[in-house]
């Protein structure tokens, strides 16, 4: 019998026990990717909607001061996941006379929440504005 040249049996089994073990490897590795960008993808979606909700916030000269003010998201704007808003103003900084016509310095807080399975998520934006002193922003019998 003259030498024939090819592949046993046995071979064959650990090459494709090699293959398996390699593929399912790399299965893992795309799948764990996957769930990162799905994360990185709802957190890129909250920052955005953050900057937007937090430039209105800034904007909006009648939000009352020490009051949780929240609300929610519209699901075409979060691509269909659950999310909304609380935020609240406070006085941050006053002249030590306050007095009508002096600037003074709000904090706004502001914190979005979205679902992510059956957990809730959130981040936390502060901003800061100026703004002028009122006759009604001065306590009465306040020294000025």
């Amino acid at each position: 019998m003259t030498g024939k040249r090819g592949f046993t049996l046995l071979e064959m089994v650990v090459a494709t026990l090699i293959m398996a073990i390699a593929v399912v490897g790399l299965l893992s590795g795309i799948s764990g990717a996957t769930r990162n960008a799905a994360r990185l993808r709802d957190y890129d979606r909250a920052v955005q909607l953050a900057r937007l909700r937090m430039n209105d916030l800034l904007m909006d000269y009648v939000m009352p001061r020490d009051t949780l003010v929240s609300g929610t998201f519209d699901p075409s704007m979060t691509g269909g996941v659950e999310s909304g808003w609380r935020a609240r103003l406070a006085n941050f900084e006053m002249p030590p006379a306050p007095a009508p016509g002096q600037l003074a310095l709000d904090r706004i807080e502001l914190e979005i929440w979205w679902a992510s399975g059956k957990d809730h998520r959130t981040l936390t934006l502060d901003a800061y504005r100026s703004r002028v002193l009122r006759p009604g922003d001065v306590a009465p019998g306040a020294p000025q």
